[in-house]
């Protein structure tokens, strides 16, 4: 049974500029490079027959490609922070792109995701990381400038159940344009 999201990749410019965020934090286990990704839509633990049709949906999608900036690094979760993630803004088409994938997944029959579309590349996730050690590790990396790219591509991933996520492979490409 594979367990499917969508997302768009990172180039591996950006990506290893991103990598440089690494150490510096308490309580953090920091994502492999190689796994950093905007993940659009995450679809879960599905059968092959279902997967099949995810992937024959998300084929019809036809948009053009179109920039994507990470403007802020931050975190997730408030007085108890549970990620460091570089946030992406959410540009007209990245969020279109991410409702047209919602649609669609779920016409097939795939359950409505329940968390509100925040685009990000998750850094670090934190266990036992103090809200202040967070706000101390963000503030002294306010040196992080904004950062584009154009997203030509996205992708259908794969992941197996492990603590982190990752590695994830790409199983399906639908090129944008």
């Amino acid at each position: 049974m594979p367990r499917l999201f969508t997302g768009l990749e990172i180039p591996q410019d950006l990506a290893m500029d991103l990598g440089m965020m690494r150490g510096g934090l308490y309580g953090a286990r920091w994502i492999d490079v190689e796994n950093y990704h905007i993940a659009l839509r995450f679809i879960g633990d599905i059968d092959d027959a279902t997967a099949r049709d995810v992937h024959s949906s998300l084929e019809q999608i036809k948009r053009k490609p179109f920039e994507v900036t990470i403007e802020t690094l931050g975190s997730f979760g408030g007085d108890k922070p549970r990620a460091i993630v570089a946030k992406a803004k959410p540009a007209t088409p990245l969020v279109e792109l991410q409702a047209q994938q919602e649609r669609m997944l779920r016409r097939i029959g795939i359950p409505p995701e329940p968390r509100k579309f925040t685009p990000h590349v998750t850094l670090a996730r934190l266990r036992a990381a103090s809200s202040m050690a967070v706000a101390d590790y963000l503030s002294s990396r306010g040196f992080f400038f904004s950062r584009r790219f154009e997203a030509q591509r996205f992708v259908l991933f794969s992941s197996r159940a492990s603590t982190g996520g990752g590695p994830y492979v790409v199983e399906a490409a639908y090129p944008l344009g």
